[in-house]
């Protein structure tokens, strides 16, 4: 019985100890940026010898790529597959409202995002390139089906796309300059109503689409 057990349990040690590392290279990261990042650091933060760290990843580089994966894995599960026949005011008001709650419940991990778009994206650029081109076409030709049913406004799809992306991780990757202009150390829930109500009522009026009632409550 024990040894059957075994695989089970060690599956888990290891689920949990790559969680915590994940955790820690998070904000060692975030804070310290690509080159500055060691993992000693990381390791420290994890609580678990250096050793442990190169256990489960090769590498500083492959570390940093199964972080940008995962973040990038998450923000794409908000914006799920579409069709023609979805309602955009629910669709996009969904996304948005999920963009801003990831933004503000992980900064570090945007930052980390920006961080590596701003050096070039050297590490995950090539996978960026493969990966929307059948992600954002998808999405792309579902926006312009709404346009051409008359569900909204002739915009760009793309650019609404971009938009969508640049004022919600605005409020992670500038949390220091918003939090000083708002003279508050932390964001509230209340915060979090108000930057989701304001950028869905903008976006979906600037696109012809009127917004559900709290739609982003």
């Amino acid at each position: 019985m024990a040894i059957a057990s075994l695989p089970s349990k060690t599956g888990q040690i290891r689920k949990e100890n790559e969680i915590l590392i994940l955790a820690a290279a998070e904000q060692e990261f975030a804070d310290r940026g690509f080159d500055g990042a060691v993992m000693g650091r990381i390791a420290k933060r994890a609580g678990l010898a250096r050793a442990n760290i190169y256990y489960y990843f090769n590498s500083r580089e492959q570390l940093y790529w199964r972080l940008l994966k995962n973040i990038v894995a998450k923000w794409n599960e908000s914006f799920p597959d579409i069709n023609r026949e979805d309602d955009p005011a629910n669709i996009l008001g969904a996304y948005i409202k999920a963009k801003v709650k990831f933004s503000l419940q992980n900064p570090a991990a945007s930052k980390i995002f920006a961080g590596e778009i701003l050096r070039g994206a050297p590490i995950i650029g090539e996978y960026l390139e493969d990966l929307y081109g059948n992600w954002l076409r998808g999405r792309v030709d579902v926006i312009e089906a709404w346009i051409q049913a008359g569900k909204m406004d002739r915009v760009d799809p793309h650019h609404l796309i971009f938009m969508i992306w640049s004022t919600t991780q605005h409020y992670a990757d500038f949390d220091f300059q918003v939090k000083a202009a708002l003279g508050k150390d932390k964001y509230t829930k209340e915060d979090f109503h108000k930057i989701t109500s304001t950028l869905t009522h903008i976006i979906l009026k600037g696109c012809g689409i009127k917004p559900l009632e709290d739609a982003a409550l």
